[in-house]
């Protein structure tokens, strides 16, 4: 940048010639803004620790306990207390427990039914998580790669225990596909090895970014409204656009936090499927 053209964006003033600043705004009303990766920071809200063993509660943690307790909650209220005439949240919950069915119908077939309680739980709660996160002053857990981690890879290595238990040493056949030339054999063997390993860490990537990148998004386009509102004069006026935008991106948000929900459901059908007929 030249120097006779020098914004300074924390200053909040313009260099026209050197040793000469122009400010853009009185000192008081210079707005001020976090970083738009500042929401995804976790701290302590309940301080635990023994020794060296720290068991504090984050608000990563207490976004996961309300995921749970509100799951746990409206599935007993629904479950034990079944109406002729049901009420909203019971119509919500068979739709779910329908929506779920069908997918290891469709994905697997009758013998994916057994792991309906697995896929119904991680469902509802993946998707909970996610629309919390759209929640303003919230936090989205799903965020957080060691979260989704959390999920991916304990599902993964399940999967391969699901693999080996119904096909023993026959599992390893999936790494070969079949009627391939002999001589490519090290080679497919390799690479479908790590294809498959890299399933754990692109079921908890492919979450991670989506929420994280919308997020971010939503943040930054706030920022841009908060900066034109708090100038005044006309800037206050064509402020309407980010925040029509932030309104319209919040709505977005919330259909990807259920398609995220549905992608990575559908990704574990797909590789149980796989394990199970070992296609």
């Amino acid at each position: 940048m030249s120097e006779w053209s020098k914004v300074s964006v924390l200053k909040i003033d313009v260099q026209i010639v050197p040793g000469v600043r122009i400010p853009l705004y009185p000192p008081n009303k210079i707005p001020t803004l976090a970083s738009p990766l500042e929401q995804f920071a976790i701290f302590e809200i309940v301080p635990i620790s023994f020794g060296n063993l720290n068991i504090s509660i984050t608000n990563s943690a207490l976004f996961i306990i309300l995921s749970v307790f509100f799951i746990l909650r409206v599935l007993h209220k629904t479950h034990f207390k079944p109406l002729l005439i049901p009420t909203r949240w019971q119509a919500f919950i068979e739709s779910l427990y329908e929506f779920v069915v069908d997918l290891l119908q469709q994905q697997i077939g009758s013998r994916g039914l057994v792991f309906f309680p697995l896929l119904f739980a991680l469902f509802t709660f993946i998707l909970l998580g996610n629309l919390l996160g759209v929640i303003p002053f919230s936090f989205t857990f799903t965020s957080q790669l060691i979260a989704t981690f959390g999920l991916s890879v304990p599902l993964w290595i399940g999967v391969t225990l699901v693999g080996l238990q119904q096909h023993g040493l026959h599992f390893f056949s999936f790494f070969l596909p079949a009627g391939a030339p002999l001589w490519l054999a090290p080679f497919l063997v390799i690479l479908e090895i790590v294809s498959y390993c890299f399933r754990a860490i692109s079921l908890g990537v492919r979450l991670f970014a989506n929420m994280i990148a919308g997020h971010t998004l939503v943040k930054i386009i706030s920022g841009f409204a908060v900066i034109m509102v708090s100038t005044g004069g006309i800037t206050s006026i064509v402020a309407t656009l980010p925040i029509t935008l932030v309104v319209l991106i919040s709505g977005l948000e919330m259909a990807v936090a259920a398609i995220q929900a549905y992608v990575f459901a559908i990704l574990i059908c797909i590789y149980l499927n796989d394990a199970l007929n070992l296609h």
